[in-house]
């Protein structure tokens, strides 16, 4: 007997009660900021883990000039996994635990660039792969991972790292580097 395939949603969340999961708020009032949190799941509210984290705020000009970045990445890593392509909507939207590290670590660098520099910011983004991506969401996380730690560490560093320079086409990589075996992590 077959298991049933886990039912993914959005950015190829999984649609059980209990995933660690990032959620991505966007208000209905186009002044109101865009919310990223994690939510710990079934760890959350054991051992210390809160249940949740709100980990950046961004005006919604700066969620503008990424959102676009980040849905093509994902499209591009869900297809190649044959789940669902997703797309932001108003309200709340669910991303995987990777891919939501994946887009902190592109909404912390852009979070204080200007409009012309949104572009640079996200190319830069592109071109990293996402083992490098989890290297830099948990370094910067660990301790300037809160809205109110903008400006901080490997937050401050992060920025600096991805604003500075001029926009231009990614380095090419083929997209096994980008869709390895542990593009989702276990489910747990």
């Amino acid at each position: 007997m077959s298991a049933t395939p886990l039912k993914m949603i959005d950015f190829g969340a999984p649609d059980i009660v209990g995933a660690h999961v990032f959620r991505v708020e966007i208000p209905r009032a186009r002044n109101d900021a865009v919310v990223i949190t994690e939510q710990y799941g079934y760890r959350g509210g054991h051992g210390g883990v809160p249940e949740e984290e709100p980990r950046v705020r961004l005006n919604r000009h700066v969620w503008s000039g990424i959102r676009d970045a980040a849905k093509r990445e994902f499209n591009t890593r869900l297809k190649a996994t044959k789940l669902p392509a997703g797309r932001w909507s108003v309200g709340d939207n669910l991303v995987d635990r990777i891919l939501g590290k994946e887009l902190c670590v592109l909404a912390w660098a852009a979070e204080e660039a200007t409009d012309d520099v949104l572009p640079i910011v996200c190319t830069r983004w592109s071109a990293l792969r996402p083992e490098e991506r989890w290297w830099l969401f948990s370094m910067t996380s660990a301790e300037a991972g809160l809205p109110e730690d903008r400006g901080r560490g490997w937050r401050k560093a992060l920025r600096s790292a991805l604003c500075d320079g001029e926009k231009s086409a990614p380095r090419p990589r083929p997209v096994e580097s980008r869709t390895g075996p542990h593009l989702f992590g276990d489910l747990q």
